[in-house]
């Protein structure tokens, strides 16, 4: 049976890790691109702070092709819809009609993800997707993936929960009111090693800032 070709929408975090993963170990899928929005002034990853040589190397270690997409720091939607569609069309031509996102349980981001590819008319896959999140972070945990903290919201979360790797210790520190997977956005993660990685990613931490109300570990490539 023929495979069906999609783009991976890539983060480089947790919940990124596990739905490749997921989409791999199925064998129903050909992953053609991972696809990952870069902040053009800061060349890191959107949100995640994560620099894009780590990225980069994310992406070889995985043995995947990777697209970045370029955007201003502060994006409004036209500029990032304009150059999301773009790229989609450029492989919707070679055939690619689904791209795969590691959401979980927001409604409206689901919602959102599907009407924009519904323009170019290609689909959506979830494939975590209503999952409890205590059980998907606790399987990203014991199949051995390894993960650091790169952003929280410092409403929720204070600095000591940045610049850490995400284990039972730091699941057992969570408030009761932060999403065990962050879904919220009240952290954002770096995935530096695990199975679907041939090697491990070398990094050491550097400076912890915080800026518009959410503290930043930086990630200094080895």
């Amino acid at each position: 049976m023929e495979k069906e070709k999609i783009i991976f929408s890539w983060s480089s975090g947790k919940d990124s890790s596990l739905c490749l993963y997921e989409v791999m170990k199925s064998g129903k899928y050909e992953v053609v691109s991972l696809l990952t929005t870069i902040s053009e002034d800061y060349d890191r990853i959107s949100m995640h702070g994560v620099p894009r040589v780590l990225l980069e190397r994310q992406a070889e270690s995985i043995g995947l092709p990777l697209n970045k997409i370029f955007i201003s720091p502060c994006p409004d939607n036209s500029e990032y819809e304009a150059k999301m569609e773009e790229f989609l069309l450029s492989y919707k031509e070679k055939g690619v009609e689904t791209v795969a996102f590691g959401d979980i349980f927001l409604d409206s981001l689901r919602k959102y993800r599907e009407e924009k590819l519904a323009v170019v008319d290609m689909k959506a896959l979830f494939p975590l997707w209503k999952r409890n999140t205590v059980d998907i972070t606790r399987k990203f945990i014991d199949l051995g993936f390894k993960t650091i903290t790169t952003c929280v919201d410092s409403n929720l979360l204070d600095k000591s929960f940045v610049g850490r790797i995400i284990d039972d210790n730091f699941l057992g520190e969570l408030p009761e009111n932060v999403d065990p997977c962050g879904e919220n956005g009240e952290y954002h993660s770096f995935a530096f090693d695990g199975p679907i990685f041939r090697e491990s990613i070398g990094f050491k931490t550097g400076e912890i800032v915080l800026r518009d109300g959410f503290y930043y570990c930086d990630l200094i490539p080895e």
